[in-house]
């Protein structure tokens, strides 16, 4: 690993350190330290699991918390100053178990393409481990406890890092617009690289330079700006009180832009041949990408007159209001039919990628939202 790829890692992490030794430390696995001697990261992802969990629930915290004096009718007269949560201790615990299981954070690491900077020993490397989910798991929190030394543990910085390769709001809200999320996916599609982002503080002052995207002033208490460039799309320009928000911000301006030009990657652009042998296959591709929910199939067994057994199979998902169905001799074959006569209709007819959830309308109307 050579100072040019610490950059980069850097960058796609979203967290410069003092002491590059320590980022480097983060990708030696146990198999390199015993053949050539020197620290793995094992202790780092000791310290990083734990970190993870505080930031995690800091998160979620300022999401669906705050103190009651934060609210628009709040009356210290009247009102005691207390916590209060739109969710209850069981919801915060299933969403914390979401975005800290091993799937969450393996997806991130491979998403990032970190996984290629591992430094293993041999026996690793033969057995490619830098494909299983429990390494780039590993990573993951091994990155973050570099982070907690290298800045001996400042939660702020952590947290916006943490934001920045976990993007938790994307599996928080899953069925929301994700403006981050959406530009990174779509960099990767076209250039096979995330977009390129540079953060600045400003202190009463901003530039208005031409050909920059989303260009406005920013309020008062948007202190801080960032700016995202991604492959054939002009500089956007956000501002935000935090450098989490600025982003968010900036991305969004770029999203608009792809909108408004028609340059949206749409449903009917992940797959390329829908066809009736793959049909069962492009339709979980499309819920993994976040279409739709997982189909789900129902079978019945009948026999004719000779005693031949006769398949007839339903598919069906939660937001498409029609049962697809099939008969067939085969299983196996109706099963495929059915699944093509869905593949069919979604990809003519699925416009709505984003529902409004119950938490959009909560946040419409609550009052302090």
């Amino acid at each position: 690993m050579d100072r040019n790829d610490l950059s980069k890692i850097q960058q796609i992490i979203g967290f410069n350190f003092k002491n590059l030794d320590l980022l480097q430390q983060a990708f030696v696995r146990r198999s390199y330290s015993k053949e050539h001697g020197g620290e793995n990261n094992e202790v780092l992802e000791f310290i990083g699991d734990k970190v993870l969990d505080l930031v995690v629930v800091k998160i979620l915290s300022e999401e669906f918390g705050s103190l009651a004096s934060e609210w628009d009718d709040y009356n210290p007269n009247e009102d005691f100053n207390e916590f209060v949560s739109e969710y209850q201790e069981n919801k915060l615990t299933e969403i914390k178990k979401r975005l800290v299981e091993k799937d969450t954070l393996a997806n991130c690491i491979d998403d990032l393409g970190l996984a290629e900077y591992l430094i293993m020993g041999q026996g690793d490397r033969k057995n490619n481990v830098q494909e299983s989910p429990s390494v780039m798991e590993d990573l993951f929190e091994a990155i973050l406890g570099a982070e907690a030394i290298d800045s001996n543990y400042d939660i702020a910085r952590i947290q916006d890092s943490v934001v920045f390769m976990l993007n938790p709001k994307a599996i928080i809200f899953e069925d929301e617009i994700n403006y981050v999320q959406e530009v990174q996916d779509w960099s990767l599609r076209r250039t096979g690289e995330l977009p390129e982002r540079e953060f600045e503080e400003n202190y009463g002052y901003y530039t208005m330079s031409p050909g920059l995207l989303n260009p406005h002033a920013p309020a008062m208490n948007e202190k801080h700006t960032c700016y995202v460039t991604v492959d054939g799309v002009k500089k956007a320009v956000g501002y935000g009180v935090n450098k989490v928000m600025a982003h968010e911000d900036a991305c969004k301006a770029i999203y608009d832009y792809l909108e408004d030009n028609n340059m949206l990657y749409t449903i009917r652009d992940e797959i390329d041949n829908p066809s009736l042998n793959m049909a069962i296959n492009q339709l979980e591709t499309l819920s993994r990408r976040g279409y739709f929910s997982l189909p789900e199939y129902e079978y019945k067994e009948s026999h004719d007159n000779n005693g031949n057994p006769f398949w007839h199979v339903e598919c069906h998902i939660d937001e498409v209001e029609y049962y697809f169905d099939a008969d067939s001799s085969s299983k196996k074959q109706a099963k495929k039919e059915a699944a093509f006569e869905m593949l069919k209709y979604v990809l003519d007819n699925y416009e709505e990628r984003y529902q409004k959830t119950e938490y959009t309308e909560w946040k419409l109307t609550h009052k302090w939202g």
